[in-house]
């Protein structure tokens, strides 16, 4: 009865060394089912946000990366030193960032991602003072000045220019009859 026990426990034990055998030949590995492919290089882009006014950091502000012909968005917010950074942008794509931050005008800006490390400094403005018709504008700096023939080029600036210039001697004013 010994003989038959050991004799048993040979041809199972042999048995699952050849099931094993035979399922590590049926691995190949020059014919994978799914090919790997490579991320695409991305590069580090690190911004930090500051007052324009002071020089301080910005904090809990909205940084948002437009990638320009893809739809979505990534939006990130700074920390207590007003910086924040991203490193799954791929290298060679166009990008829109878009600062938004409480009680600061809004900033964006296109630029091309063409470098494996970018380093942006912006710094953002308050909002300027709205026009009020309550509030005196005797400063000369806020009083509308026509522009010259020389910096305006569109037609619609020109339009308006010669709305606003007064009129010269060359035209006819409007108590002489006009000829048909």
């Amino acid at each position: 009865m010994l003989s038959r026990r050991k004799l048993r426990s040979f041809l199972t034990a042999a048995g699952v060394l050849l099931l094993a055998g035979l399922s590590l030949s049926a691995q190949d590995t020059k014919h994978r089912g799914r090919k790997y492919k490579a991320p695409p290089p991305t590069s580090k882009i690190e911004v930090t946000i500051l007052r324009d006014s002071d020089g301080k950091p910005v904090e809990n502000a909205s940084v948002i990366f437009h990638m320009v012909g893809d739809t979505g968005n990534m939006e990130l917010k700074t920390n207590e030193d007003g910086k924040t950074m991203i490193d799954v942008l791929p290298i060679g794509s166009k990008l829109r960032i878009q600062v938004l931050a409480k009680g600061f005008q809004t900033f964006g800006e296109d630029f091309e991602n063409d470098k494996p490390e970018i380093n942006l400094g912006i710094r953002l403005k308050r909002p300027g003072e709205q026009y009020s018709i309550y509030k005196s504008h005797d400063d000369p700096k806020e009083k509308a000045v026509p522009l010259s023939k020389d910096t305006g080029s569109d037609d619609s600036v020109k339009d308006k220019r010669a709305d606003s210039e007064p009129q010269t001697g060359a035209q006819p004013s409007a108590s002489q009859p006009q000829p048909q």
